[in-house]
């Protein structure tokens, strides 16, 4: 494991090979939704679209004119070529995605209810459960200044687990930063399991995303300095704090919190995913802290608006004439659908 001082810091890693600048890991499934608020049980149709965390992080990078790769497996089925269709069509390149014959797809089926939308997974066995350290070796992928991969993957397997701890610990991309979003899933493995995996994993990693609710859950606090004293390894370390901010805690530098612009929520699935891809592309770009975070935001208000797991993105000019807002312009910000260029889904 490389010592804090040694790891890399993005400012100083070269921009990397012209095939692939950021290549993220991890399994995308096929969903299922009846119409919003109708429950499952009653619904007598559901539409069908394509969600992951990763390949979300990919997506959004892509349509910002990123050069992003996502790694991963699928059945030989119909879903996994919708999968990977999906994807393509967002500009992130697929050519790394491996068809696997003898296993399926994942599904997952959302329920909308008054309260929130709970969440039915498909995925035991699937195909991208049996990815493994193996899928980071492709020669294709050097020169990548970011890996990014989340506290789903190691969920899934073991073999995907030792994905994950390979990616961290051995660092199989030269000089790439290892971003890792905890995004802990109950539903795949309880808290008192999942705790001290994702904890090493995420100080193993060089920036870390971390809701103040998962930090609670996992690790007993919800406070970004604790969190941070949690996790000393990383360079940066950003809490979420849902619909209030952010917190960026960055080594050898102060706290910086960016408070969220208000937003009429649609659903708020894919949202954190969003938030990652906006924030590393304000790091990939060179902003300072302030505007990383308020990238993530708007990059998550998004997602909020959509009911989709990934949503539109405006142009680059749409997103600098609010990064260089004065504070008191930023903070009163509520933002509506039409407000974010768009009209929704």
């Amino acid at each position: 494991m490389p010592t804090p001082d040694a790891r890399p810091d993005l400012a100083t890693i070269p921009a990397g090979s012209p095939s692939v600048e950021v290549a993220t890991v991890g399994e995308t499934m096929v969903v299922l939704c009846p119409a919003p608020g109708e429950p499952l049980e009653h619904a007598e149709r559901v539409a069908v679209s394509v969600g992951g965390a990763e390949s979300n992080v990919a997506g959004y990078l892509a349509r910002l004119g990123h050069r992003a790769t996502w790694v991963s497996r699928v059945g030989d089925d119909p879903f996994g070529r919708a999968v990977v269709r999906h994807v393509a069509a967002t500009g992130a390149r697929v050519d790394l995605v491996a068809v696997d014959p003898t296993a399926p797809t994942g599904l997952y089926v959302k329920d909308p209810g008054p309260a929130a939308t709970e969440v039915h997974y498909y995925r035991a066995g699937s195909a991208a459960s049996r990815m493994d350290p193996d899928v980071l070796a492709d020669r294709r992928l050097a020169g990548a200044r970011v890996l990014h991969l989340s506290g789903i993957t190691p969920a899934l397997s073991a073999t995907c687990r030792a994905l994950a701890e390979h990616a961290v610990t051995d660092r199989p991309l030269p000089g790439a930063l290892v971003s890792f979003d905890v995004n802990h899933r109950a539903r795949l493995w309880p808290a008192d399991r999942a705790a001290p995996v994702l904890r090493d994993l995420a100080d193993r990693s060089d920036l870390v995303f971390v809701g103040q609710d998962e930090a609670d859950t996992l690790w007993g606090t919800a406070d970004p300095v604790a969190v941070r004293r949690l996790l000393p390894g990383p360079a940066t370390v950003v809490v979420k704090d849902g619909a209030v901010g952010a917190t960026a805690l960055c080594r050898d530098a102060e706290a910086v919190f960016v408070p969220a612009p208000r937003v009429a929520v649609v659903e708020p699935v894919g949202a954190g995913d969003a938030f990652a891809a906006g924030y590393l592309a304000g790091l990939l770009r060179g902003l300072d802290t302030v505007r990383r975070l308020r990238l993530g935001h708007l990059f998550a208000a998004q997602a909020l608006v959509s009911s989709g797991d990934n949503a539109p993105v405006p142009p680059w000019a749409w997103f600098e004439r609010l990064l260089d807002a004065p504070v008191e312009t930023w903070s009163p910000l509520d933002l509506t659908a039409r407000d974010l260029g768009w009209s929704g889904s």
